[in-house]
């Protein structure tokens, strides 16, 4: 396994260069698989028999694997190499959305997304520790920038091609698409990335740690997809409650007594990586479930096709890409907590502004200045809280950093989406009714509040740490 040490001798680079393109193309592949196949949805279903009540576990099982595992695949990143992650988790999605196109039952279907999800998270902290090890500080902002333009455009841009390839091709080709992206991405990252060097034989894997994390995570994920559903008192809820619970103390306990623990107790010292964390938390919960309302408001109450849907998020992808860049100017200009603040402040104004503009006799247009400031607050604030989530982190704590961000981005976006779709009145994809626009107003409004909120709690914070964002 890689020494702290020897992961602090990675050659920083002084430009950005074509390793960069592997990585953001790796991050727009983790962005695509996440939002590729709602609009496939109905497709799958009619295809493959699976009952309306099962059907939501394609796009289920996906977010529980990959919210389970990420703080594992941070780690992994750190002591087995990032290198080798990345090519690793590539394989693994090349190889597991070819059975998926392949696939002719429900049950290896929903196998097949959990996979995706497990190579998501191994894919995203090993892509992001990468960017923060390879670029020096002005590259770095700069590299993670296009990184997240990648990967906003991608959750935008999902729906559009899977809407093309499902009416062009079928079902399967939302997965057959992956298979020589991927296998393309493994080739160059062994190719491009330096050498992860020799292992350190005397530091060990937290198995322990690993184990009960992953397992109490993975719970709790479930959980919050679930139970919004299927209710807070059922037995699969009530179990999955008490045994996250369990786990995730017994992981605590673990880590005390570990000699090389899954997370270092140093990094829980680091307040501006707990404020990065408590950022992409609320970033998931607001920001990342627009897209949710907008395709119900869109296919519900105007009639959108699917491929008109995708179009109707290419403004929406081009804005939030141009926030990306901006934010990394920004924060040259003006430094991380006063760039955040002003990207958060922008949305919560946008997401106001596209809430007053969602009427049932309302044109696209009318949508556009809502969407243009939502979305250039969204992008500058996404580039800015994993630049604020590696800065100051040791080389060697690079990938659980970056995994413990994720996790809370995993994590606060199922816990925002459930409250928010509580707030507008339990709507979903098979809602309808005079109340279905009420809802999602009241849950855009709702979003604008909590981003507004959480500009107002960074201000709060520039006194109390000289670290945090």
């Amino acid at each position: 396994m890689m020494s702290t040490t020897e992961s602090a001798k990675v050659p920083l680079r002084k430009s950005i260069g074509l390793p960069l393109l592997v990585l953001a193309s790796g991050q727009l592949v983790i962005s695509l698989d996440y939002n590729i196949v709602y609009v496939a949805l109905p497709d799958i279903g009619a295809g493959l028999g699976f009952s309306d009540h099962d059907l939501q576990w394609v796009v289920s099982a996906y977010v529980v694997a990959t919210g389970g595992f990420l703080l594992l695949g941070g780690r992994a990143a750190d002591l087995l190499g990032r290198r080798r992650m990345f090519v690793v988790a590539a394989l693994l999605y090349a190889g597991s959305s070819l059975v998926g196109g392949l696939a002719q039952t429900p049950g290896v279907l929903v196998a097949v997304r959990a996979v995706q999800g497990i190579g998501g998270s191994l894919l995203f902290p090993a892509t992001l520790s990468l960017i923060t090890t390879l670029y020096d500080e002005g590259p770095r902002n700069r590299a993670l920038a296009v990184w997240g333009a990648a990967g906003a455009g991608g959750l935008c841009f999902g729906s559009l091609l899977g809407g093309v390839l499902v009416e062009a091709f079928g079902w399967p080709s939302v997965f057959f698409v992956n298979v020589p992206v991927a296998g393309a991405l493994a080739v160059a990252g062994r190719l491009l990335f330096p050498a992860d060097g020799p292992w350190d034989r005397s530091r060990h894997f937290d198995v322990a740690g690993a184990l009960t994390a992953t397992g109490g995570i993975t719970l709790l994920v479930f959980l919050l997809v679930q139970a919004p559903a299927e209710g807070w008192d059922t037995p699969a809820a009530l179990v999955s409650a008490v045994l996250s619970v369990c786990l995730l103390t017994l992981f605590a306990v673990v880590e005390r007594r570990s000699r090389d623990p899954l997370v270092p107790a140093r990094l829980f010292a680091h307040r501006g990586l707990l404020a990065a964390m408590g950022v992409t938390a609320l970033f998931s919960a607001t920001f990342s479930s627009v897209p949710y309302f907008l395709t119900l408001y869109f296919q519900t109450v105007h009639g959108y096709r699917a491929v008109a849907t995708g179009l109707a998020f290419l403004v929406p992808a081009v804005v939030v890409a141009v926030g990306t860049q901006a934010g990394e100017r920004a924060v040259s200009a003006f430094g991380m907590r006063r760039m955040l603040v002003g990207g958060m402040t922008l949305g919560a104004a946008g997401a106001a502004a596209l809430g007053l503009a969602l009427t049932s006799d309302g044109s696209y247009p009318r949508l556009l200045p809502g969407i243009v400031l939502l979305g250039l607050g969204q992008g500058a604030a996404w580039t800015g809280m994993w630049i604020a989530a590696s800065a100051g982190v040791a080389p060697g704590d690079q990938g659980v950093a970056s995994g413990l961000a994720s996790t809370t981005l995993q994590v606060g976006g199922a816990v925002g989406l459930a409250v928010l779709v509580a707030l507008a009145g339990g709507v979903g994809q098979n809602a309808s009714g005079p109340g279905l626009l009420d809802g999602i107003r009241t849950a855009v409004f709702a979003i604008a509040g909590g981003i507004g909120c959480g500009a107002l709690a960074l201000l709060a914070l520039r006194r109390a740490t000289s670290t945090s964002p």
